[in-house]
């Protein structure tokens, strides 16, 4: 009896306010090096883990994601939890991306490797753990000493879920963007000249 080989698929989450080329680069240098179907770009809705509350509107932040990954084939905008009402939280938008996936996909959530020191806080974190592994891309010179101590913390089931990946990446914030744009700083060549015009279009983050 053959076992049917599962779809990878990536899960590239966060608030993209707005998306630029970081965000492409690491998931494309992911779906390359993990042999990932697809990388599916999540735009939160109300992120539990967000400290800042001016988060632009969704319905910008899904505009801006789908024109950045319009040319690649292999990516793809999922509104799955901007259309949730309430907080966002990873364990339910991973038990219904598996709903809907009937079993025949397999789950890498991409995110950097700072954000695994927070990962014993999320909610219902063991179950996150049987629903996806990870994929922690780091920069080289990344210290490691803070993962490992959250590493001790794990299972060893678990820390086998999570893949250190090392990448030169590219030294670009979401911040940095929105701040030159309220200095009337130039940002092209940070993000894609669509998301670039459609923020203009639309003054987004400029200062009153």
């Amino acid at each position: 009896m053959s076992i049917l080989k599962k779809h990878r698929i990536g899960i590239m989450g966060g608030t993209f306010d707005p998306i630029h080329y970081g965000h492409l680069f690491i998931a494309e240098c992911a779906r390359y090096r993990f042999g990932l179907a697809k990388v599916l770009f999540i735009p939160s809705g109300r992120p539990v883990h967000k400290r800042r509350v001016n988060v632009l509107d969704a319905v910008h932040r899904v505009q801006m994601t789908r024109l950045a990954v319009e040319s690649n084939p292999f990516f793809e905008v999922s509104t799955v939890e901007v259309d949730r009402e309430g907080p966002t939280f990873a364990v339910d938008t991973l038990e219904l991306l598996h709903s809907e996936g009937g079993g025949r996909e397999e789950f890498f959530f991409i995110t950097g490797a700072d954000a695994i020191l927070d990962i014993l806080t999320w909610k219902d974190v063991g179950r996150i753990f049987e629903l996806c592994q990870f994929i922690a891309v780091t920069r080289p010179a990344y210290s490691f000493d803070q993962m490992n101590r959250v590493m001790d913390g794990l299972t060893a089931e678990q820390r086998n879920r999570i893949h250190i990946y090392q990448t030169s990446g590219i030294l670009i914030s979401s911040t940095e963007i929105r701040d030159r744009i309220g200095r009337g700083e130039p940002i092209r060549y940070l993000l894609p000249e669509n998301v670039e015009n459609y923020i203009e279009v639309h003054k987004l983050y400029m200062r009153q």
